[in-house]
């Protein structure tokens, strides 16, 4: 106990002395969470540029107007009356959409002509252009249900009668587990998720590769030739820096008021079996890979897409079977599902059963796979002794 005690200190001297790794380790979950946190801090989209031409400049089109710049959503930035050429406006200026009211718009809906407003989106951000599109069609259907509901009070109907002439049947819509679209809530934690797995693959692909580079390992095996010795030699110190990184990431969710349940025993086994996971795949990585820049730059090949992998944004459903069969091995994937059942939906350890059970799988394959080649590396580097000797 004694010796582990001492190789202990020696470890974390080692990791310490490298700088950066300890740069990234610490630095990258804080400086990431408080970067994506303020990029996602207003929570939803506000005022996206829009152009409004205005070719019939009659009362109709002017409430069309003050309805648009009564949306939170939108925001007039240039009113036209003239033709314009849309291919001119928004390459220059990146607008989300450009809305074109024609002439003789008012007259020809009293006169039952049915005018088209011409509704240019920018497709180039997705996003932009589905908020400025809900947006638009909600104000645009508000005022289309108005007129109509006029022009039947007019022909001598009832307003009650009107209203239910005109809509047959309401439609509720429930939004649940985040009601307000909030973005932060929907894209934060789901970061932060990512960048700790990142950070964790970094950290344990160093552990035995750097040792082999070094010839560290030879010391090593000197001490102890079990395998079990050796892997938790070199976890220790990462369990209780992870720890320490978890805790001030958490930080984030009260700070940036993000709204989830994840104080609590089922989101603490989802963190563990993550941080272990993670731990594992980038330890069979340092054992296998003896070289640090190669160890590192393939565990980047993963982790890297990992985010889009996972089906947190993009559903897993409509990727192809075969990166589905990819996204499956990756923590990652398991430890988002996880979360959303949650911290979204309030759900507890029976809910998460597959995730737990997929997560206990990969790091069991994962440490399996530590012991078996790294007792072939000290099996080897025994041999090397012995010759030496």
């Amino acid at each position: 106990m004694k010796q582990f005690v001492q190789l202990l200190k020696v470890e974390f001297s080692r990791i310490f002395s490298n700088n950066v790794l300890m740069a990234i380790f610490f630095g990258a979950p804080l400086l990431y969470g408080v970067l994506f946190g303020y990029v996602y801090k207003q929570a939803k989209v506000l005022d996206l540029p829009i152009v409004l031409i205005d070719q019939d400049m009659s009362p109709l089109s002017d409430k069309i107007t003050d309805a648009l710049h009564d949306s939170e959503t939108l925001k007039i930035v240039e009113f036209k009356a003239g033709n314009e050429d849309i291919a001119d406006l928004m390459p220059n200026h990146g607008y989300a959409a450009v809305i074109t009211i024609p002439s003789n718009f008012e007259a020809d809906i009293l006169q039952k002509r049915y005018p088209e407003v011409r509704i240019d989106l920018n497709m180039s951000n997705i996003l932009n252009a589905n908020f400025a599109s809900k947006s638009i069609m909600k104000v645009l259907g508000t005022l289309k249900a108005g007129i109509e509901i006029e022009s039947l009070k007019k022909q001598g109907m009832h307003p009650k009668q009107a209203l239910k002439s005109f809509e047959p049947f309401k439609t509720n819509f429930n939004k649940l587990y985040n009601a307000a679209g909030n973005y932060t809530i929907f894209m934060m934690p789901g970061l932060i998720g990512a960048i700790m797995q990142q950070i964790i693959f970094l950290g344990l692909a160093l552990v035995f590769a750097r040792d082999f580079e070094d010839g560290y390992f030879k010391v090593l095996v000197g001490k102890s030739n079990s395998v079990f010795y050796q892997v938790l030699l070199k976890m220790t110190p990462f369990i209780g820096l992870t720890f320490i990184v978890w805790m001030a990431v958490a930080c984030f969710i009260p700070y940036f008021n993000i709204d989830v349940d994840v104080f609590n025993g089922p989101m603490l086994l989802l963190i563990v079996l993550l941080s272990f996971a993670a731990m594992a795949i980038g330890m069979l990585f340092s054992v296998a890979i003896p070289n640090q820049l190669k160890a590192t730059e393939l565990l980047m090949v993963i982790s890297t897409p990992a985010f889009v992998l996972s089906g947190f944004t993009w559903p897993v459903s409509a990727m192809p079977v075969f990166i589905q069969n990819i996204a499956q091995i990756i923590p990652l994937t398991h430890f988002l599902e996880g979360f959303k059942k949650i911290a979204l939906y309030g759900g507890s350890y029976g809910n998460i059963q597959g995730e737990i059970q997929a997560l206990l799988i990969i790091i069991a394959v994962g440490f399996t796979s530590i012991l078996v080649l790294l007792k072939f590396k000290i099996i080897k580097q025994l041999k090397s002794i012995t010759l030496e000797s």
